[in-house]
């Protein structure tokens, strides 16, 4: 499980796994030294993660302090209880959204100065595949035709000083009609725009890092690699 907090990925471990160590830069052990904002920099292993721990590390991410934190995992003994514990210092916000297509190129939004990929809030009753599309259609004024699921994010904001989390789905799109596609102003979005995989790249070095984390897990669903000859 991995939640996004404050633009920050925070993967969530069992005690049997670990993250990808070529990334990992410093790991504590959480039952050995205290935790202080000065450790955590770049990428960041702590190990034997309680509640206590939990609290402590929700303050210091939420912070507006800049920080040098780049990625977390987190490894507890008893990963359901700290990932049940986690979901429930927020209310949950159930949304989706779509990765539209359009042969290789992608279609993304701007929004609130960031590249964005068109997301919004599930209604009463509504499947979450059809939310998907609805927003999409809505936001972009497009029509189109939805596939397969890419991933779940989980990114947390604050909202009347309550702690919130969103739920995502993405789902990847093909598109049927963008003849009259166009930004939806009500929705604070400024742009809508085709790109290919180079544009995308750059355009993700001004969005967020669950934007970033979508389009990684659908290049690794879509994208099969060739056999070394």
């Amino acid at each position: 499980m991995v939640i996004f907090i404050n633009d920050i990925p925070v993967q969530i471990l069992g005690a049997d796994e670990h993250p990808d160590l070529g990334r990992v830069n410093v790991t504590i052990d959480a039952a050995q030294e205290p935790l202080t904002q000065a450790k955590l920099l770049n990428h960041v292993w702590i190990q034997n993660v309680g509640e206590s721990h939990v609290d402590l590390l929700l303050s210091s991410l939420d912070s507006m302090v800049p920080t040098n934190l780049l990625s977390l995992n987190l490894s507890a003994k008893d990963y359901d209880a700290i990932k049940e514990y986690l979901r429930s210092k927020f209310k949950v916000v159930k949304a989706a959204g779509g990765l539209v297509r359009k042969k290789d190129k992608f279609l993304m939004i701007y929004r609130m100065k960031k590249w964005d990929l068109p997301k919004g809030k599930k209604e009463k009753g509504e499947r979450t595949v059809d939310t998907a599309v609805r927003e999409v259609e809505e936001e972009c004024n497009v029509s189109v035709k939805v596939g397969k699921k890419i991933c779940t994010t989980w990114h947390t904001y604050t909202m009347n000083r309550r702690l919130m989390i969103k739920k995502t789905r993405w789902y990847a799109m093909d598109i049927l009609d963008d003849t009259r596609m166009r930004p939806d102003a009500a929705e604070d979005i400024e742009e809508t725009r085709w790109m290919n995989r180079k544009e995308v790249y750059h355009a993700l070095e001004h969005s967020y890092k669950s934007i970033s984390y979508v389009f990684e897990k659908y290049y690794n669903l879509v994208e099969v690699k060739s056999p070394k000859e």
